[in-house]
C-alpha cells in the first residue's frame, strides 16, 4: 500500500478533522513510499523503533507520537536517537492520540 493511501484511510476512519490535539495526528515523520509491514504500539518509544528496524518494518503505528504542544522543539538527546533510528532506515511514523482516545471500536473510550 502507497504510505499516503494508509494515511487518508487511518486519518478518515479516525475522523482526524474533529479533534483539536495536542500534537499532530497522522504522518508525523515520512518515510518510504510503499508500505508492506506496520508495526503497532502505545507510545513511539526507542525499543518500538528498534523493533520495528530489527522486523524490516516499513511503518510505525502509535497512540502516543512526538511534537507535542508546549514540548521543546529542539532535537537532542532522546528525541535525536528516535528521530534517528526513524529517518536512517526510512520509517514512517503515524500517530493518532485523541482520535484513538475517542474511537468507539479501536479505540480505549
Amino acid at each position: 500500500m502507497h504510505l499516503a493511501e494508509l494515511q487518508a484511510h487511518l486519518d478518515e476512519l479516525l475522523e482526524v478533522p474533529r479533534y483539536r490535539d495536542y500534537s499532530p495526528n497522522g504522518l508525523q515523520v515520512e518515510g518510504r513510499a510503499e508500505v508492506c509491514r506496520v508495526l503497532c504500539g502505545v507510545t513511539a518509544s526507542q525499543a518500538l523503533l528498534d523493533l520495528a528496524v530489527a522486523e524490516g518494518c516499513d511503518a510505525v503505528l502509535v497512540h502516543h507520537g512526538y511534537f507535542w504542544r508546549g514540548e521543546d522543539g529542539r532535537i537532542t538527546g532522546i528525541r535525536k536517537r528516535r528521530l534517528a533510528s526513524l529517518l536512517c532506515n526510512d520509517i514512517s511514523l503515524l500517530a493518532y492520540h485523541l482520535p484513538l482516545d475517542a474511537h468507539s471500536e479501536l479505540g480505549n473510550n
